[in-house]
């Protein structure tokens, strides 16, 4: 598990005694928004897509998790989110409260869970900056980089980048319909920029021109 990097033996025995395994199947919902935040997560396999409700009865998706990621530590006591599988994913479960007497105990823990809570800032705040774009291939242009980002990042295979999501997944997160997506995929394609080997999955060809579209500084990939 991610989480258990950097901890010692001792550390690790008392997660594993507090902790039990969640599979869920595609779609499948795993927390509700509002619902009592009595257990936090670690996705270990698949993926999650986070997602708020808005007034007029519409959904607005916030976020995705990969393997590696930790659900729910920035939450107060109940979720702000929903969360549900995008395909079959499995989880770690932890009780909060046995949790937070762990962190008690053990500083690595403390300070290996502070650095998730910051990832987490750090997803929204890039969630912010997407949906600030103006022009909606520059939006999906952003997502892509910062998706090749948080692939490398999570230490898995950096190409193809892995899109289990659908269009309709997509569209929810960036603000956009299902059919603007499929344009700008098509207008990335059509500049040499990516490649899609399928509909799940793109190959970056051109790493600096795509972070130019999206606005995004280029550090030398």
């Amino acid at each position: 598990m991610a989480v258990c990097a950097a901890l010692e033996d001792d550390e690790v025995g008392a997660l594993e005694r507090i902790m039990t395994s969640r599979r869920l199947g595609p779609n499948e919902t795993l927390v509700e928004e509002g619902q009592a935040r009595t257990r936090v997560f670690t996705l270990t396999a698949g993926m999650l897509r986070l997602s708020v409700a808005l007034p007029d009865g519409r959904r607005q998706i916030t976020g995705f998790l990969m393997p590696g990621d930790y659900l729910g530590l920035a939450d107060d006591e109940v979720h702000s989110a929903s969360a549900e599988a995008v395909e079959p994913s499995a989880l770690c479960a932890f009780p909060v409260r046995q949790m937070e007497a762990l962190t008690e105990r053990f500083p690595k823990l403390r300070d290996r869970l502070h650095h998730f809570t910051r990832a987490a800032l750090r997803q929204a705040r890039e969630h912010q900056l997407i949906l600030g774009r103006l022009a909606p291939v520059e939006k999906l242009a952003s997502f892509l980089v910062l998706l090749s980002a948080r692939t490398v990042e999570h230490r898995l295979a950096p190409s193809p980048v892995r899109l289990p999501m659908g269009r309709g997944d997509i569209a929810d997160y960036l603000g956009m319909t299902v059919e603007t997506v499929s344009r700008s995929f098509t207008k990335l394609r059509n500049q040499n920029l990516i490649a899609m080997p399928d509909p799940h999955a793109i190959e970056i060809v051109d790493a600096r021109a795509l972070k130019a579209v999206a606005g995004l500084p280029d550090h030398g990939s």
